[in-house]
Protein backbone atom coordinates (compact mmCIF):
# COMPACT_ATOMS: atom_id res chain seq x y z
CA UNK A 1 0.00 0.00 0.00
CA UNK A 2 1.16 3.25 -0.30
CA UNK A 3 3.51 4.84 2.29
CA UNK A 4 1.38 8.22 1.64
CA UNK A 5 -1.76 6.67 2.60
CA UNK A 6 -0.36 4.46 5.75
CA UNK A 7 0.53 8.25 7.05
CA UNK A 8 -2.61 9.51 6.40
CA UNK A 9 -4.46 6.81 8.47
CA UNK A 10 -1.41 7.15 11.60
CA UNK A 11 -2.22 11.09 11.42
CA UNK A 12 -5.99 10.38 11.40
CA UNK A 13 -5.79 7.85 14.07
CA UNK A 14 -3.04 10.10 16.42
CA UNK A 15 -4.53 13.43 15.61
CA UNK A 16 -8.21 15.62 15.93
CA UNK A 17 -8.34 15.33 12.63
CA UNK A 18 -12.13 14.37 11.70
CA UNK A 19 -13.14 11.24 9.71
CA UNK A 20 -14.84 13.35 7.39
CA UNK A 21 -11.50 15.24 6.62
CA UNK A 22 -9.90 11.57 6.23
CA UNK A 23 -12.19 10.41 4.11
CA UNK A 24 -11.58 13.26 2.04
CA UNK A 25 -8.02 13.18 1.63
CA UNK A 26 -7.94 9.39 1.77
CA UNK A 27 -10.39 9.74 -1.54
CA UNK A 28 -7.95 11.45 -3.06
CA UNK A 29 -4.94 9.24 -2.57
CA UNK A 30 -7.66 6.75 -3.33
CA UNK A 31 -8.39 8.27 -7.12
CA UNK A 32 -12.08 8.11 -5.87
CA UNK A 33 -14.80 7.51 -3.07
CA UNK A 34 -15.31 4.10 -3.85
CA UNK A 35 -11.53 3.28 -3.54
CA UNK A 36 -11.06 4.98 -0.57
CA UNK A 37 -14.19 2.68 1.40
CA UNK A 38 -12.26 0.10 0.16
CA UNK A 39 -9.34 0.16 1.35
CA UNK A 40 -10.57 1.67 4.71
CA UNK A 41 -10.89 -2.07 5.96
CA UNK A 42 -7.10 -2.55 5.31
CA UNK A 43 -6.42 0.37 7.48
CA UNK A 44 -8.57 -0.36 10.41
CA UNK A 45 -7.44 -2.63 12.80
CA UNK A 46 -9.42 -6.32 12.71
CA UNK A 47 -9.95 -7.52 16.00
CA UNK A 48 -11.54 -10.87 15.16
CA UNK A 49 -9.55 -11.30 12.51
CA UNK A 50 -6.91 -12.06 15.23
CA UNK A 51 -6.76 -15.84 16.87
CA UNK A 52 -6.98 -15.32 20.64
CA UNK A 53 -4.16 -16.22 22.84
CA UNK A 54 -4.79 -19.12 24.87
CA UNK A 55 -2.67 -21.24 27.08
CA UNK A 56 -3.88 -23.70 29.52
CA UNK A 57 -0.54 -22.18 31.58
CA UNK A 58 -1.63 -19.19 32.79
CA UNK A 59 -5.34 -17.55 34.36
CA UNK A 60 -6.53 -14.19 34.09
CA UNK A 61 -9.12 -12.46 35.53
CA UNK A 62 -11.06 -8.82 35.11
CA UNK A 63 -10.29 -7.04 38.42
CA UNK A 64 -9.71 -3.87 39.83
CA UNK A 65 -7.68 -1.40 42.43
CA UNK A 66 -7.99 1.63 43.92
CA UNK A 67 -6.57 4.82 41.59
CA UNK A 68 -6.36 8.63 42.32
CA UNK A 69 -9.83 9.26 42.19
CA UNK A 70 -11.72 5.69 41.95
CA UNK A 71 -11.16 2.12 41.07
CA UNK A 72 -9.31 1.09 37.90
CA UNK A 73 -10.07 -1.46 36.06
CA UNK A 74 -7.53 -3.91 34.78
CA UNK A 75 -6.70 -7.78 33.17
CA UNK A 76 -4.67 -9.74 35.64
CA UNK A 77 -2.69 -12.49 34.70
CA UNK A 78 0.01 -14.92 35.54
CA UNK A 79 1.80 -18.21 35.11
CA UNK A 80 -0.51 -21.03 37.09
CA UNK A 81 1.47 -22.97 40.56
CA UNK A 82 4.59 -19.49 40.50
CA UNK A 83 5.10 -17.13 42.85
CA UNK A 84 8.22 -14.90 43.65
CA UNK A 85 8.58 -13.85 40.25
CA UNK A 86 8.15 -10.07 38.23
CA UNK A 87 5.51 -8.07 37.52
CA UNK A 88 5.07 -5.69 34.18
CA UNK A 89 2.22 -3.59 33.65
CA UNK A 90 0.92 -3.67 30.21
CA UNK A 91 -0.23 0.13 28.83
CA UNK A 92 -2.38 0.08 25.89
CA UNK A 93 -2.64 2.05 22.79
CA UNK A 94 -4.72 5.48 22.25
CA UNK A 95 -8.18 2.96 22.01
CA UNK A 96 -8.17 1.70 25.29
CA UNK A 97 -7.51 -1.83 26.62
CA UNK A 98 -8.97 -3.81 23.56
CA UNK A 99 -8.99 -7.85 23.00
CA UNK A 100 -5.52 -6.86 21.15
CA UNK A 101 -3.92 -5.90 24.56
CA UNK A 102 -5.68 -7.92 26.70
CA UNK A 103 -3.65 -10.64 24.53
CA UNK A 104 -0.64 -8.95 24.84
CA UNK A 105 -1.43 -9.36 28.52
CA UNK A 106 -2.00 -12.72 28.75
CA UNK A 107 1.62 -13.40 26.87
CA UNK A 108 3.67 -11.68 28.96
CA UNK A 109 2.34 -13.98 31.83
CA UNK A 110 3.14 -17.17 29.53
CA UNK A 111 6.40 -15.74 29.66
CA UNK A 112 7.12 -15.96 33.55
CA UNK A 113 5.66 -12.48 34.48
CA UNK A 114 2.49 -11.23 36.46
CA UNK A 115 1.07 -8.95 34.10
CA UNK A 116 -1.46 -6.44 34.42
CA UNK A 117 -3.08 -4.76 31.35
CA UNK A 118 -4.36 -1.52 33.43
CA UNK A 119 -7.53 -0.18 31.37
CA UNK A 120 -6.86 4.01 31.02
CA UNK A 121 -9.99 4.68 30.21
CA UNK A 122 -11.77 3.46 33.37
CA UNK A 123 -12.56 7.02 34.61
CA UNK A 124 -15.12 6.86 31.64
CA UNK A 125 -16.16 3.67 32.83
CA UNK A 126 -14.13 1.60 30.58
CA UNK A 127 -12.68 1.17 27.21
CA UNK A 128 -15.69 1.42 24.77
CA UNK A 129 -16.36 -1.06 21.65
CA UNK A 130 -16.07 1.61 19.44
CA UNK A 131 -12.78 2.16 19.00
CA UNK A 132 -12.64 5.97 17.76
CA UNK A 133 -14.92 6.63 20.56
CA UNK A 134 -11.98 5.03 22.63
CA UNK A 135 -9.69 7.63 20.95
CA UNK A 136 -11.42 10.76 21.54
CA UNK A 137 -11.84 9.40 25.29
CA UNK A 138 -7.97 9.09 25.22
CA UNK A 139 -7.55 12.81 24.19
CA UNK A 140 -9.90 13.77 27.17
CA UNK A 141 -7.86 12.25 30.33
CA UNK A 142 -6.23 13.95 32.79
CA UNK A 143 -2.89 13.30 32.28
CA UNK A 144 -1.48 13.76 36.09
CA UNK A 145 -4.64 11.49 37.55
CA UNK A 146 -3.18 8.93 34.45
CA UNK A 147 -0.01 8.51 35.19
CA UNK A 148 -0.86 8.08 39.17
CA UNK A 149 -3.47 5.46 38.15
CA UNK A 150 -0.56 3.79 36.24
CA UNK A 151 1.67 4.03 39.35
CA UNK A 152 -0.70 2.90 41.74
CA UNK A 153 -1.29 -0.18 39.03
CA UNK A 154 2.90 -0.46 39.32
CA UNK A 155 2.59 -0.56 43.52
CA UNK A 156 -0.47 -2.99 43.68
CA UNK A 157 2.23 -5.65 41.40
CA UNK A 158 4.63 -4.70 44.13
CA UNK A 159 2.88 -5.77 47.19
CA UNK A 160 1.07 -8.49 45.25
CA UNK A 161 1.86 -11.98 47.62
CA UNK A 162 2.73 -14.05 44.11
CA UNK A 163 5.53 -11.24 42.67
CA UNK A 164 8.93 -10.81 44.22
CA UNK A 165 8.66 -6.74 44.44
CA UNK A 166 10.58 -6.10 40.96
CA UNK A 167 8.45 -4.64 38.40
CA UNK A 168 8.13 -3.30 35.14
CA UNK A 169 6.30 -2.30 32.08
CA UNK A 170 5.64 -2.41 28.74
CA UNK A 171 3.46 -0.10 26.05
CA UNK A 172 2.51 0.21 23.00
CA UNK A 173 1.88 3.89 21.12
CA UNK A 174 0.00 6.16 23.86
CA UNK A 175 1.60 3.13 26.08
CA UNK A 176 4.76 3.70 24.82
CA UNK A 177 4.59 7.66 25.84
CA UNK A 178 3.08 6.27 29.18
CA UNK A 179 6.04 3.73 29.70
CA UNK A 180 8.63 6.79 29.54
CA UNK A 181 6.35 8.78 31.94
CA UNK A 182 6.08 5.96 34.72
CA UNK A 183 10.42 6.05 33.72
CA UNK A 184 10.27 9.51 34.82
CA UNK A 185 8.24 9.66 37.72
CA UNK A 186 8.95 6.53 39.40
CA UNK A 187 12.03 5.71 40.58
CA UNK A 188 11.56 2.34 42.21
CA UNK A 189 11.23 1.07 38.39
CA UNK A 190 13.12 -1.44 37.61
CA UNK A 191 12.39 -1.76 33.39
CA UNK A 192 10.53 0.37 31.12
CA UNK A 193 10.10 -0.78 27.33
CA UNK A 194 8.36 0.91 24.48
CA UNK A 195 7.22 0.49 21.29
CA UNK A 196 7.23 3.52 19.05
CA UNK A 197 5.80 5.81 21.92
CA UNK A 198 6.63 9.58 22.28
CA UNK A 199 9.59 10.62 24.03
CA UNK A 200 9.56 12.53 28.01
CA UNK A 201 10.82 15.62 27.83
CA UNK A 202 14.64 15.83 28.04
CA UNK A 203 15.00 18.34 30.99
CA UNK A 204 13.52 15.17 32.91
CA UNK A 205 15.58 12.53 31.30
CA UNK A 206 17.69 12.86 34.84
CA UNK A 207 15.05 11.75 36.77
CA UNK A 208 14.78 8.00 34.58
CA UNK A 209 16.29 5.35 37.09
CA UNK A 210 14.69 2.66 35.35
CA UNK A 211 16.44 0.40 32.39
CA UNK A 212 15.00 1.49 29.55
CA UNK A 213 14.39 -0.51 26.30
CA UNK A 214 12.87 1.53 22.70
CA UNK A 215 11.29 -0.28 19.47
CA UNK A 216 10.90 2.35 16.74
CA UNK A 217 9.65 1.58 13.37
CA UNK A 218 11.56 3.15 10.48
CA UNK A 219 8.69 4.65 8.34
CA UNK A 220 7.53 6.20 11.48
CA UNK A 221 8.64 9.63 11.11
CA UNK A 222 6.05 11.27 13.41
CA UNK A 223 7.20 9.15 16.16
CA UNK A 224 10.98 8.91 15.17
CA UNK A 225 11.21 12.88 14.50
CA UNK A 226 12.01 12.80 18.77
CA UNK A 227 14.66 10.15 19.18
CA UNK A 228 17.64 11.94 18.13
CA UNK A 229 17.34 14.78 20.98
CA UNK A 230 15.86 11.72 23.60
CA UNK A 231 19.12 10.02 22.57
CA UNK A 232 21.26 12.65 23.05
CA UNK A 233 19.62 13.36 26.80
CA UNK A 234 19.99 9.08 27.82
CA UNK A 235 24.11 9.11 26.61
CA UNK A 236 24.61 12.54 28.57
CA UNK A 237 22.55 11.58 31.68
CA UNK A 238 24.36 7.60 31.40
CA UNK A 239 21.14 6.03 31.41
CA UNK A 240 20.55 2.31 31.11
CA UNK A 241 19.28 2.15 27.41
CA UNK A 242 18.67 -0.13 24.38
CA UNK A 243 17.28 1.49 20.89
CA UNK A 244 16.24 -0.52 18.22
CA UNK A 245 15.02 0.74 14.79
CA UNK A 246 13.43 -1.73 12.77
CA UNK A 247 14.07 -0.53 8.74
CA UNK A 248 10.98 -0.51 6.25
CA UNK A 249 8.45 -1.05 8.90
CA UNK A 250 5.47 1.48 10.37
CA UNK A 251 4.24 2.73 13.73
CA UNK A 252 2.51 -0.07 15.25
CA UNK A 253 4.05 -3.13 13.78
CA UNK A 254 3.73 -5.19 16.44
CA UNK A 255 -0.19 -5.29 16.09
CA UNK A 256 -1.52 -8.28 14.45
CA UNK A 257 -4.84 -6.67 14.31
CA UNK A 258 -3.49 -4.13 11.58
CA UNK A 259 -3.03 -5.88 8.47
CA UNK A 260 -1.46 -2.81 6.20
CA UNK A 261 0.78 -1.86 9.11
CA UNK A 262 1.81 -5.20 11.20
CA UNK A 263 5.53 -6.87 10.43
CA UNK A 264 5.54 -10.82 11.88
CA UNK A 265 9.68 -10.31 11.55
CA UNK A 266 10.20 -7.72 13.13
CA UNK A 267 7.66 -8.30 15.79
CA UNK A 268 8.94 -11.18 17.01
CA UNK A 269 12.25 -9.99 16.90
CA UNK A 270 10.75 -6.72 19.00
CA UNK A 271 9.29 -9.24 21.31
CA UNK A 272 12.46 -11.44 22.02
CA UNK A 273 14.43 -8.64 23.02
CA UNK A 274 11.79 -7.47 24.71
CA UNK A 275 10.86 -10.48 27.22
CA UNK A 276 15.22 -11.26 27.54
CA UNK A 277 15.30 -7.58 28.92
CA UNK A 278 12.34 -8.32 31.06
CA UNK A 279 14.24 -11.47 32.39
CA UNK A 280 17.23 -9.88 33.10
CA UNK A 281 15.95 -6.90 35.05
CA UNK A 282 12.98 -8.39 36.97
CA UNK A 283 14.28 -12.18 37.58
Amino acid sequence: MDQKIINLYDQYTHSQLTRKEFMKRLAMLAGSTAAATALLPLLQNNYAAAAPFQSGDITSEDITYPGVDGDVKAVLAKPKGKSGIGGVVVIHENRGLNSHIIDVTKRVAAEGFVALGVDALSPFGGTPADEDKGRELIGKLDMEKTVGNYMNGLDFLRDLGSTNGNVGCVGFCWGGAMAGRLAVNDPELQASVAYYGGQPDAVDVPKIKASLMLHYAALDERINAGVPAYEKALKANGIDYQLFMYEGVNHAFNNDTSPTRYDEAAAKLAWERTIGFLKNKLG
